[in-house]
């Protein structure tokens, strides 16, 4: 028995990976976080179905529990990429107490698949060759030493803030100092699903932007230059006049 801990991608059916689609439909169990996946995502579960979303951490543990005495797989279908803001660790930590086998199937994060339905890249060559996955400070928990935005603000680097819409206004006041007023900035609204919406503006007007469409959740925010459209040098990658091992230097005829 394993308890499978399975990326189900943004919201679209149809980016969820073989991999995990294929331990949903083969899993006598099926938990999975309702708030932020799909009920079509799980159509396709064979047996007990059940939405977490109401549930204590204990009650989920208590599920997995009942599962691995009667000798049922588990899939346990979180939204995006379960590395990412999934809640696993605390439930991993019970389950090796326990004893329960577990194992991860990775899935498509947000800021992914946001910057796929924009058609965007988000690290341009000389203007942004990182990108910062982050959240602010809430009601959830505190910010680690370290890892407050005005830390962050100073890499200059593409910014993937999660869980922080109703922190425009604080996002705004620290970082405009770093990256200017005029940074494009998007706010990309339940990637994947049908009613999937894109704003996109400026550190300076975003928020009332936002406010005017009435977010308060389940909304990306990417900041920083790589987002504007300006001129910019070609990579080296297809590069004639950069030879690498896999495309040798030609030779002049």
């Amino acid at each position: 028995m394993t308890v499978h801990f399975i990326g189900a991608g943004p919201g679209d059916p149809d980016l969820i990976t073989v991999k995990a689609l294929r331990l949903i439909r083969e899993c006598p169990v099926c938990l999975y976080a309702g708030s932020l996946v799909p009920e079509a995502i799980v159509t396709e579960a064979p047996g007990k179905v059940m939405d977490t979303a109401p549930m204590t951490l204990d009650e989920i543990i208590a599920e997995m529990e009942a599962a691995h005495a009667a000798g049922h797989d588990v899939a346990r279908v979180h939204s995006g990429d379960p590395s990412l803001y999934g809640a696993i660790a605390e439930q991993i930590r019970r389950l090796k107490a326990l004893g329960i086998p577990y194992d991860v199937t990775p899935g498509v994060s947000a800021y992914a698949a946001a910057a796929a339905a924009l058609g965007r890249e988000l690290t341009i060559p000389e203007v942004a060759q990182t990108v910062i996955l982050t959240r602010t400070a809430g009601k959830a928990s505190a910010m680690p030493p370290g890892e407050d935005l005005d830390t962050l603000g100073k890499t200059g680097a593409t910014l993937a803030i999660h869980l922080s819409i109703r922190n425009l206004r604080e996002i705004e006041r620290t970082l405009a100092p770093y990256y200017g007023a005029d940074c494009p900035v998007i706010v990309a609204y339940r990637v994947g699903w049908p009613d999937e919406a894109f704003i996109e503006g400026t550190l300076s007007d975003i928020r009332e932007k936002v406010r005017a469409e009435k977010i308060t959740r389940t909304a990306l925010i990417l900041i920083g230059p790589a987002l504007r459209e300006v001129d910019f040098r070609d990579s080296a990658l297809y590069d004639g006049d950069a030879p690498h091992i896999l495309r040798p230097k030609r030779k002049t005829p």
